[in-house]
């Protein structure tokens, strides 16, 4: 008998494939959870109980959470990637890692046959299907709900009628809770006028009282500590998670195209990664000159969609990842966010590299570096020119020297610096 690894989020689709697999294809099943985020130990262990109650011949557990925030997250973070300038790609990033995790637990079991339970009108198809060709070239990809072009209502009707668990929820809206945020679909979002239903939206039954303070520090483009506690990066968005859902931060819709070119709307609630990713521009503009800002962000948009289609293994995504990982070196401080109820701001930032001195200019105030001589403009528009760069390169104990043009000074960056902390005492 031939063997399948099955992505398994135990939800309806992919219940339903388990089942189907067994009885009409007699695969030996072995189910896989990867956990990348947003699923208690509870929910780990009804999703475990929903596999056995099908009869699954083995089912893991994998928890992926560091390896989506270092192999995707990390890089959504530091290009402030924003698809339709709204929505943080919580699902590709997740989809991605988790057929990472399947294909290597195929491989290590020597499956048959790899199988996931994408509809045949989304990405995530698009998603598997490619990373399991490049990474199990050889083995087959099995698709039941995009083959049978399954309704939901048909999958619910074929596991009641077999007395399989159906999940709760499942005739009303589909969800998809992640470490990066949690996406909301359902029969709303097929009609672009149609708002979302108030039960639909992850809920916390806390009621905060006034707005609170929350301080981010930042080495490297990341985030490292929050209000002064350092946590891993996992740790801190969901920390920062619990926090912003009890403020209902973060809620939003995104309409925007397919991989395939149609039109798709999803509801998202992801107030983590809002505010990781606001609070992370505004220390950009305060350490990064106009044009790496450019420069970075552009390539960042582009990386952002190439992973959102489905071309996370494209060498070109690792050039870019080296070029914005290069671009942080100085994004390093502290950033202020100010919650409340339904909104939040960047209140203040600060980092040893600013590039805002006051000896030098003050905005709407004065310029040490204009003389106000009428008759020397040249000198004066040259100075400007080189404001950025002069800023840049100044002389500082806490920032490292820039690296420098080939055939001038070698750069003396540090392959590994101390971090560095504000005193605060």
């Amino acid at each position: 008998m031939k063997t399948v690894a099955l992505a398994f989020s135990g939800g309806l689709d992919t219940c339903f494939c388990a089942a189907w697999l067994r009885e009409h294809r007699e695969y030996r099943v072995v189910t896989v959870t990867v956990d990348t985020g947003g699923a208690t130990r509870e929910d780990l262990a009804e999703i475990a109980a929903r596999a056995r109650a099908i009869g699954v011949v083995e089912h893991r557990e994998i928890d992926a959470r560091k390896a989506v925030f270092d192999g995707f997250i990390a890089t959504l973070i530091r290009g402030n990637v924003l698809r339709g300038e709204v929505y943080p790609l919580s699902v590709a990033a997740e989809r991605t890692q988790q057929a990472i995790e399947v294909a290597n637990v195929a491989r290590a079991i020597g499956a048959d046959a790899v199988a996931h339970g994408s509809t045949g009108a989304g990405n995530d198809q698009v998603r598997f299907d490619v990373a399991f060709r490049v990474l199990l070239p050889s083995v087959s990809i099995v698709t039941p709900i995009r083959e049978l072009g399954l309704t939901r209502a048909r999958a619910i009707a074929y596991l009641e009628e077999r007395g399989l668990p159906v999940p709760s929820g499942a005739r009303r809206y589909s969800v998809n809770r992640g470490l990066w945020g949690t996406t909301l679909g359902g029969a709303w979002t097929h009609d672009p006028w149609a708002a979302p239903p108030e039960d639909a939206w992850p809920r916390d039954e806390r009621s905060p009282q006034g707005a609170r303070d929350v301080v981010i520090t930042w080495e490297d483009g990341l985030p490292v500590a929050l209000d002064g506690e350092t946590l891993s990066g996992p740790e801190l968005v969901e920390r920062l998670g619990e926090r912003t859902l009890a403020y209902r931060i973060g809620r939003g819709i995104h309409l925007g195209e397919t991989v395939l070119g149609i039109k798709g709307r999803i509801g998202f609630e992801a107030g983590a990664a809002l505010v990781l990713i606001a609070a992370h521009r505004e220390l950009e503009k305060l350490v990064l000159t106009r044009w790496q800002s450019f420069w970075k962000d552009h390539l960042a948009r582009f990386w952002g969609d190439r992973l959102h289609e489905g071309q996370a293994f494209d060498p070109v995504m690792r050039d870019i990842e080296a070029l914005i990982s290069h671009s942080q070196r100085r994004v390093c401080g502290e950033t202020r966010v100010r919650l409340e109820l339904g909104h939040f701001q960047v209140t203040g930032v600060r980092s040893p590299y600013g590039l805002i001195d006051p000896d030098v200019a003050t905005y709407g105030e004065e310029n040490a570096l204009w003389s106000g001589d009428e008759r020397a403009p040249s000198r004066n528009s040259l100075r400007f020119r080189a404001l950025a760069a002069r800023r840049h390169m100044r002389p500082s104990s806490a920032a490292p020297s820039p690296a420098m043009p080939r055939g001038s000074m070698p750069p003396t960056i540090p392959a590994k610096r101390e971090p560095w902390r504000f005193d605060v005492s």
